[in-house]
């Protein structure tokens, strides 16, 4: 599992791990009963508070894509892939209407708009 930390990204820490976890998710890198790292194991790992790898977590569960296990850990709960596929585009819609707006107060065209997301999308 390799999740990446932006600290001067626009989008919290928590939830840039959240994403990144659903990401893996969704891929299968992570699959239904696979134990994740403890809280403290994985702020240790990306130097974060515990308390903001905790929140990840608490995010996660409460969507019901990890369980706790008293004692245990954290486990990949069974899930619907269609689902959490569907809500990451709901996501990514909303965010790239964002940026189509701040592109429109910027001037520029749709062409220029779409010709610097392929540049970015195949760097």
């Amino acid at each position: 599992m390799k999740i990446i930390i932006q600290p001067q990204g626009t989008m919290a820490i928590y939830e840039q791990i959240v994403n990144q976890l659903k990401n893996e998710i969704v891929t299968g890198s992570l699959v239904a009963g696979e134990a994740l790292p403890s809280i403290r194991a994985l702020a240790m790992e990306l130097q974060v508070s515990v308390i903001t790898t905790k929140r990840a977590y608490e995010e996660l569960e409460k969507e019901g894509l990890i369980r706790s296990v008293a004692g245990k850990g954290f486990y990949v709960c069974e899930y619907n892939t269609d689902y959490l596929k569907e809500k990451q585009l709901m996501m990514l819609e909303e965010r790239l209407g964002e940026l189509i707006e701040a592109a429109k107060g910027a001037g520029l065209s749709c062409e220029e708009f779409v010709e610097m997301a392929e540049t970015l999308y195949r760097a």
